[in-house]
């Protein structure tokens, strides 16, 4: 089988922040609006529904003008979504060219951004910590994240499948994978659901942080299969042809924009942003990056989500 795209790929920005600074001198933290905070999670009942758009700056939006730049917890190895491009060695995907839209409405530049690129197993530490603005990372919101971070509207619908060799004889979530070894990244909605319902299969032994290091071990006959979202799958299929999905999605999870519990101005404002993107039916800017990063491997898609909003 190929390799998996950008193993070798190094870090594209440490997990630090830039010259030293601490998170107030580089202004990500804060106490963002004074209300309208993030629905608990013992009370969730729709966890994608977000606070209502806005294009008002606030504390956390003014920071991020005060530094003239905008910092995204990003992907540098999930083909189509966010990837080093070889050839250029810039990054690319679906994720990044949101992450653009939003440096572009909020500084007035889309390549005023610094990337830093984040394992799945850092998405919310990054945000805690003021090591990011902001996470487009094809993040699930859910019930338990929502404690943790404070998310935009959804901006993609996705569903947990299992991904295996064509010849093998795992038929998808289910007791085909019992005494199979199955990798999970850590931190990730897949390693919740096997966590739930591992189906005999051996899934401790074979977490790793990063969801692309499960198609290298699939590839070396490490492990049997992978659990992951089908969005990340389908573009990990495209890279090897020996390799396909299984089964069918057995969730419905939806991608958000994670932004630091509190920062409720900086999710009204990407609240806006989104609905501008997703404006213009068959020619709106989503469209148009659907069709440029992820028709080929996901194809029938005809519009994104629907924004789902809550009082407050």
């Amino acid at each position: 089988m190929a390799l998996a795209l950008a193993v070798a790929a190094g870090t594209l920005i440490p997990l630090t922040r830039h010259g030293g600074e601490s998170a107030a001198a580089v202004g990500v933290a804060g106490p963002g609006t004074a209300h309208g905070v993030q629905a608990k999670a013992d009370d969730c009942t729709d966890p994608e529904a977000s606070l209502s758009p806005s294009s008002a700056d606030g504390p956390t939006i003014d920071a991020i003008k005060r530094r003239g730049k905008l910092i995204a917890g990003v992907d540098q190895n999930s083909f189509r979504w966010g990837y080093r491009n070889p050839a250029t060695r810039t990054l690319e995907g679906f994720d990044i060219d949101l992450v653009k839209a939003i440096a572009k409405n909020i500084l007035g530049d889309e390549n005023a951004v610094i990337y830093r690129a984040i394992p799945t197993s850092q998405r919310i530490p990054a945000l805690q910590n003021g090591t990011v603005d902001v996470v487009v990372r094809t993040m699930t919101v859910n019930c338990g994240r929502i404690k943790q971070a404070s998310f935009s509207t959804a901006y993609f619908e996705a569903g947990q499948q299992v991904l295996a060799p064509k010849s093998s004889a795992i038929t998808g979530f289910d007791d085909s994978l019992k005494g199979k070894r199955v990798c999970v990244a850590a931190g990730s909605t897949a390693f919740d659901a096997l966590k739930t319902d591992p189906h005999g299969a051996d899934y401790q032994d074979f977490t790793v942080p990063n969801q692309l290091d499960c198609l290298v071990r699939l590839q070396q006959n490490l492990v049997d299969a992978v659990v992951t979202d089908n969005a990340l799958a389908a573009g990990q299929a495209a890279q090897d042809p020996a390799v396909q999905l299984k089964g069918s999605p057995f969730t419905t999870e939806y991608y958000g924009v994670a932004v630091k519990l509190g920062n409720t101005d900086l999710v009204r404002r990407i609240n806006q942003v989104l609905v501008d993107y997703r404006s213009g039916g068959d020619n709106s800017p989503w469209m148009r990056a659907y069709r440029q990063w992820l028709a080929a491997d996901l194809p029938g898609i005809k519009s994104p989500p629907a924004p789902k909003y809550r009082a407050g």
